[in-house]
């Protein structure tokens, strides 16, 4: 059996930055223990699969290791390839999902993503393990799905060095470490504990937590973030409530079969 693949590289406007991701169109599931393993060989931070369901589409997103609830830049990456390779001519996809309806909507030359809200809150206790493995100390410490930690500055964040010897030790699927941005409103960087990954290039789903917090604390509801790691990439964001949108730019890096 041949199936078409793509790898995309999403909130970016050139190859080799933001965030590759792949992207797998399917008329019907495959085993999840099958698309783990086809995830496993990609070995990106995450492989999307998806089936047309009707008018809409359905989304599940796998990491090497796991499948997840929700994730960004994989997302991004399927629409930028219905929109752009598969025919389809509406202005909005609508995926289901583990985490519920996501809508991404095509406005000019960016995608734009619907998402639940994720507000962090303040965390009661610190784990050994976060504080053993950071090299300094954060401002806050919150907890949605993943941990949140707070610095004063851009720089501070570029500067940290994670241990993951320490970070192994945490039951999380993320750390996302932040600051105010110098020439955006927030700067941000992801790392993934127990897993091959590290650090995550751009994570959209984190800025479901971002986007309300600096919202907040910025008292701003219209954001434009920065994720700095080497990859680096851009997004756009706005608070809308119960709802974020998280914009970006997506390039198609290869297209092929894989072969089960």
């Amino acid at each position: 059996m041949n199936l078409p693949i793509y790898q995309v590289d999403a909130f970016t406007d050139h190859l080799f930055g933001g965030n590759p991701a792949a992207v797998c169109p399917l008329t019907e599931w495959l085993p999840a223990e099958t698309m783990q393993q086809i995830a496993n060989e990609n070995n990106l931070s995450e492989t999307a699969f998806f089936v047309q369901e009707g008018n809409h589409f359905h989304i599940r997103w796998f990491t090497p290791e796991l499948e997840i609830d929700l994730a960004g830049h994989p997302t991004l990456a399927t629409a930028f390839v219905i929109f752009n390779y598969l025919g389809y001519n509406e202005p909005s996809i609508h995926f289901t999902s583990k985490s519920g309806s996501l809508i991404v909507h095509k406005k000019d030359d960016l995608l734009e993503m619907d998402f639940p809200s994720r507000m962090p809150k303040p965390h009661p206790h610190h784990e050994i393990a976060l504080m053993e493995g950071i090299n300094q100390q954060p401002q806050e410490i919150l907890k949605s799905r993943d941990f949140v930690l707070v610095y004063n500055t851009a720089e501070e964040v570029k500067k940290f060095k994670p241990d993951f010897e320490w970070l192994n030790r945490l039951d999380t699927l993320g750390i996302i470490v932040t600051a105010p941005g110098n020439d955006c409103d927030f700067v941000s960087r992801f790392f993934v504990p127990n897993s091959v990954i590290g650090e995550d290039p751009v994570t959209g789903s984190a800025h479901a937590t971002l986007t309300p917090y600096w919202s907040k604390k910025l008292n701003k509801k219209v954001l434009v973030a920065k994720q700095i790691s080497k990859r680096g990439g851009l997004l756009w964001c706005e608070d809308k409530g119960e709802r974020v949108t998280i914009a970006g730019k997506a390039v198609l890096y290869m297209k092929g079969e894989y072969f089960l």
